[in-house]
């Protein structure tokens, strides 16, 4: 008897291009299988597409590199059998008795031709849809069956018109897919237009009665100190008789270690009529004070698992169903003082900094791994809101999942997109896709896919556009509120209404369009943006952006040099050319390389002078880059921080566009597709935490921000200013301050610059801490120039050297490393007043003890298998290998602050011909991009992987440290 449950097909796929096979499915799946990857048969990339096959086989050359994706034939040139293709693999299964097996595509892209053991199925078109088949029947008696796919691209993949332009000629919004696909100002065009098999295939195990799409929803009365948990199934009755079921729902949590609790353990006696379908719906569990899931930064993101298993008489356990589920509450309404939309969750409004998502990688090689990664870098910058953008990807459980585990709220858009549905050039079709039943049926299907996971937050119809409306009348009836999630109140027992997990969704607010109903001006006009560089100051001031709630609002994103170098040939290490204009500006001139890859310039001549240039006219790549991440640091800190500076006056929210690029592109990103992060990124970590000290660049007051529900007091601001000689001619401290919950503090205005002889340029150090232990709640560090000036001064002072003493502590285990810096400059001793130097910081309360980054999804219960009823440990510790500690000096004789330092991690390469890219990347790091004043140390944490046989070295550059980089372990 086969195991109950689900099993991935994942590996020993094959694939091959339909014109060059010969044979028929039936023949592929009988007498005449491939025998591994001999021509034209290759090693194929499943979950992934065709144009993911063909890069990793070296067949076509990598589009990410230079300009190579122009070397690739072009759907609309090749034709669509060009892009159709064979996948194979085998798999093993043996049934017995009344077992069912079904085979299982979480989605292709974009229609199907199934062929199983020589007998033929079809998958109809639609990029956005699960399909489902039974192939009980079917089954070879020696357990091992063939499987060979044809599928087949979009069918209005479209044509590239030599402008270029968002959506090319828009053809593909006539399909239900991925509207990206034929080029945007962020991306090239994608030759294949996604075909394949891009999520994942499975088979599953169950006996005569199957589970399908339970709906978990939690409800809270008496100011959240009482919940429900609502519950609704279905059940399918797959054999003749009637089954008598006892449906079995679980709820456990974990207390300690590998202690766990059920929290609730109910059986329900069905019986299921012979070949029927039938919905139930369990009574509601109740709950006191249940542990709450919140979002990032704001309280623990608390899981419960949630099984549900169906017992059949006569036969025994048939299916069973498992979701890691959170006790939340979120609302959403538009905020009578902004105008802007304000979320609430648990009844606590969330003031908004967040990101525009595209999608991990443009050719859906899409892992969990990478999605780990990509969701705890948002979580590592203090976010707490990704938008799915409408031109990209209804996005897969497993990012949602991370979403879950880091706090990340998610705005989901469907698959509509204004540029591709009714303007542009040419002029796109209004009606969106031709087949309106064939979205809907899509969309609905991907509710049932996402609607379970508590960090899902609205439905938005689509970008920059609503939906044809027919569609959207249909997604707002669909979407409809239940009434339970009306209220704004969460005091009185509710009135009897039809239980709310019986709604296809009804716990989140459907909005029409990106731009409409508290987004932008709210009424779909062209109010989003801009999308180039400002000038820092001009995000302070009140006529900046005119709404509560930005959903894009955008800059620059060039990457480090090592990034240019491993995704680039020589003639893309070309820095611009520095234009000087008659009107004073200067224009930037990219090479080719940089221009295909949609380089965003560091200035806009006519307003923004350029920023690059405000530190000296770079010299080469390195020199560029470096100045680059200078300005990306303090763009991305100022637009924040000019939205922080008006949270809940003017403002409610924002969503950067974008955070991060699926391809090598070279604009709005935080980290680039390598996975190395920008300054942006941290200078976007230190904006957006939830307890924020900064300065206001308009006004030069000092400003405390508290998003937290928490009240702070007994807290102080220390205030530092350093000249480049190392001199502090400015030091004060504001002490015994009280701020209140979610409010904006102002504390003093900066005097400096108004002072007898200020220094043309200088640093600001800011600190809020707590005056009972002096831990520090919040640091931040800024370099600035008096009005009319520039960062010119910096340039002599890269000559400068600060000595530095760095010491190590490193624990690995296998290929897992866990190290942590504390480096020191030791310049100068520490002045006696001076009482927070060590940056001890204070822990977030609602810090874990554990690492989330080790809690894994829960699968259907094959996958992992549950002992005695309990779920598996979600927090792992592992016993690690210690190295001890370690003690670096670099030496100077110079005294001063020790800017803009850097780690990276490398892998130790004997044979180093130079040129190699030795980084090791991801890596998640507790800062970056740091500076030092005289006395003051940091402890930096870092934890990655490293592949096998490697040997990790850690190194600290920084601008006063541009010639050697020292090895610092």
């Amino acid at each position: 008897m086969a195991e109950i449950g689900k099993a991935l097909l994942e590996p020993g796929w094959l694939a091959a291009r339909s014109t060059e096979v010969e044979l028929t499915g039936s023949q592929l799946t009988t007498t005449h299988p491939p025998t591994g990857p001999n021509s034209p048969w290759m090693e194929a990339v499943v979950p992934g597409t065709v144009l993911a096959t063909l890069v990793k086989n070296k067949v076509v050359a990598d589009p990410f590199y230079g300009l190579e994706n122009e070397m690739i034939i072009d759907i609309a040139d090749s034709g669509r059998e060009y892009y159709t293709f064979w996948f194979f693999t085998k798999f093993q299964c043996t049934l017995s008795g009344a077992q069912h097996l079904d085979l299982n595509f979480r989605a292709i892209n974009y229609s199907a031709e199934v062929y199983l053991n020589g007998h033929k199925m079809v998958l109809p078109k639609g990029m956005f849809r699960r399909h489902s088949l039974e192939v009980t029947d079917i089954l070879n008696p020696d357990g091992e069956n063939l499987l060979a796919v044809l599928v087949h691209p979009p069918d209005h993949p479209g044509r590239i018109p030599p402008e270029g332009g968002q959506g090319g000629d828009h053809e593909i919004g006539k399909d239900v897919a991925t509207q990206y696909v034929e080029g945007w100002d962020w991306i090239a065009p994608v030759r294949d237009r996604n075909t394949g098999i891009w999520d994942e295939v499975s088979i599953s195990v169950t006996g005569p009665v199957n589970i399908i799409d339970p709906h978990l929803v939690s409800s809270f009365f008496d100011q959240y100190t009482r919940a429900y948990l609502h519950a609704t199934t279905e059940l399918e009755n797959r054999s003749a008789w009637v089954a008598d079921c006892s449906l079995n729902i679980q709820v456990a949590t974990e207390l300690e270690g590998s202690v766990c609790l059920i929290e609730y353990l109910q059986t329900q006696h069905v019986s299921v009529p012979p070949g029927a379908r039938i919905q139930y719906t369990f009574p509601k569990l109740s709950f006191y004070k249940p542990n709450l899931w919140w979002p990032n930064g704001l309280g623990k993101q608390s899981l419960y698992n949630v099984s549900i298993t169906v017992d059949v008489k006569g036969y025994g356990e048939s299916d069973t169903w498992g979701h890691l589920f959170g006790f939340r509450k979120i609302e959403s309404h538009i905020d009578s003082a902004t105008g802007g939309r304000l979320f609430k969750v648990n009844g606590q409004p969330i003031f908004i900094r967040g990101g525009n998502w595209i999608l991990s990688d443009c050719l859906l090689r899409l892992s969990k791994e990478r999605y780990k990664t990509d969701i705890k870098f948002h979580a590592d910058m203090n976010l707490n809101m990704i938008r799915c953008w409408g031109g990209g990807l209804a996005e897969r459980p497993d990012f949602y999942h991370y979403c879950d585990v880091y706090g990340l709220l998610v705005w989901q858009e469907f698959w509509i997109t204004g540029d591709v549905d009714g303007r542009g050039i040419p002029v796109s079709n209004p009606d969106g896709p031709l087949d309106h039943d064939l979205f809907m049926l899509c969309a609905r299907d991907t509710v049932k896919l996402l609607r379970n996971h508590p960090s899902l937050t609205l439905w938005v119809g689509g970008n920059e556009q609503v939906p044809p409306d027919d569609i959207n009348t249909a997604l707002k009836n669909d979407l409809k509120l239940h009434p339970l999630f009306e209220s704004h109140s969460g005091n009185a027992l509710p009135i009897e209404e039809e239980d709310p997990s019986q709604y296809l969704d009804g716990t989140r607010v459907y909005i029409q369009g990106s731009m409409w109903d508290g987004f932008a001006n709210g009424k779909g006009d062209f109010t989003d943006g801009p999308y180039e560089i400002q000038n820092p100051e001009d995000f302070f001031k009140d006529n900046f952006y005119n709404y509560g709630f930005n959903p894009e609002v955008g800059s620059v994103g060039m990457p480090v040099s090592a990034t240019i170098r491993a995704t680039m040939p020589p003639k893309g290490w070309q820095i611009p050319l520095f234009k000087k204009l008659t009107n004073g500006y200067t224009e930037e001139v990219p090479n080719p390389i940089w221009e295909y890859h949609k380089y965003i310039p560091y200035s806009k001549p006519g307003k923004v002078h350029d920023r690059i240039e405000l530190y000296g006219i770079p010299k080469d790549l390195d020199d560029f880059c470096l100045k680059a991440q200078l300005v990306n640091y303090v763009q991305y800190r100022a637009l924040l921080e000019g939205w922080n500076s008006r949270m809940w006056s003017k403002y409610t929210g924002v969503l950067i566009w974008k955070t991060q690029n699926p391809w090598s592109g070279l604009r709005g990103q935080f980290y680039d597709y390598l996975l190395d992060q920008t300054a942006g990124f941290y200078g976007c970590r230190c904006a957006a935490e939830p307890i924020h000290i900064q300065l206001n660049l308009a006004t030069y007051f000092i400003e405390v921000v508290n998003t937290t529900s928490e009240e702070l007091s007994n807290v102080a601001v220390e205030a530092s200013v350093w000249d480049l000689e190392g001199a502090c001619p400015s030091y004060n401290v504001f002490d015994k301050l009280s701020l209140p919950p979610k409010k904006v503090m102002s504390i003093s205005e900066l005097n400096y610059p108004n002072s007898e002889n200020p220094k043309p340029v200088y640093f600001l150090l800011l600190k809020l801490y707590n005056m009972s232990n002096n831990s520090i709640i919040s640091r931040n560090f800024y370099w600035l120039y008096l009005p009319g000036g520039d960062y010119k001064l910096l340039e002599p002072y890269r000559n400068k050297r600060i000595p530095l003493q760095i010491t190590s502590k490193t624990s690995h285990k296998d290929s897992s490393y866990e190290i942590e810096m504390n480096v020191q400059n030791k310049s100068e001793k520490p002045d006696p007043k001076i009482l927070t130097y060590k940056n001890n910081f204070a822990n977030r309360h609602e810090d874990g003890e554990f690492d989330m980054a080790s809690l894994e999804p829960v699968h259907n219960k094959t996958e992992e298998k549950q002992k005695a009823g309990l779920f598996q440990r979600l927090y792992r510790q592992f016993p690690r290998e210690t190295d001890g500690s370690k003690i670096s000096e670099i030496k100077g004789s110079d005294v001063g602050v020790a800017f803009f330092l850097k780690f990276s991690v490398h892998a130790l390469k004997t044979d180093n011909k130079g040129g190699d890219d030795t980084r090791i990347l991801p890596v998640h790091y507790s800062d970056n991009y740091f500076s030092l004043v005289p006395g003051e140390e940091m402890s930096i944490k870092m934890s990655f992987k490293v592949p096998q046989g490697v040997t990790p070295r850690v190194t600290l550059e920084g601008w006063n440290y541009q010639s050697e980089v020292p090895t610092v372990i």
